[in-house]
């Protein structure tokens, strides 16, 4: 972390997505009112699916508690659509304090995420400042051998929080490998927009 020990926190922090992202906040007061609306926009006007629908929100109660523990507080997800397509994204918000009283270097930081040599680590300048770039491809699927089995693309941006011993975290994932650059390119100018915000 850069910043000087008597620099004040800011107080939140500001995203530009593109349109067709979804947020649901991630406090247990706000999450659940957050899906709901969200599982009656995606099934709108659908009244035969009643078991899909409730499924689709149990699943997503369930990654959004898990999501909270880890301290995440918002996550975001695509429902932009092109053509009959809904391209499948999101993006989880984590507040991350350090363990240590020491600030961490960045550079330490770049060292030790890249120990796992399928990750393109890189330092990047933001508008909010320097943050480190982690950039991966995970099989998915039911197994390597499978014919169905596919990668999903991975962005991680570290950025520190000015004036705390914290880390903003910004989780991007997309499961369309065929179209990567194209969604990294796309994550890099949302985590590009993040400013701070008293």
């Amino acid at each position: 972390m850069t910043s000087p020990r008597g620099t004040t926190p800011p107080g939140d922090y500001r995203l530009l997505l593109p349109e067709g992202w979804f947020q649901i906040p991630l406090d247990p007061e706000q999450r659940d009112r957050s899906i709901d609306a969200l599982v009656e926009r995606q099934f709108h006007g659908i009244d035969n699916a009643p078991h899909l629908k409730d499924g689709l929100r149990k699943d997503l109660r369930r990654r959004a508690t898990k999501a909270f523990r880890s301290g995440g507080i918002e996550l975001y997800l695509s429902l932009q659509e092109v053509g009959p397509f809904t391209i499948p994204a999101s993006l989880l918000v984590t507040l991350a304090p350090l363990r240590h009283r020491e600030a961490l270097p960045l550079e330490a930081l770049a060292q030790a995420l890249a120990r796992d040599g399928e990750r393109s680590v890189s330092i990047e300048e933001l508008n909010s400042g320097t943050a480190v770039r982690v950039r991966k491809l995970t099989p998915q699927g039911d197994d390597e051998t499978s014919e169905s089995s596919y990668n999903s693309l991975s962005v991680e941006y570290h950025i520190p929080v000015p004036g705390a011993m914290a880390f903003l975290l910004l989780s991007f994932s997309t499961p369309l490998e065929p179209i990567a650059d194209a969604m990294a390119e796309l994550f890099d100018a949302i985590a590009g927009s993040l400013t701070w915000t008293e």
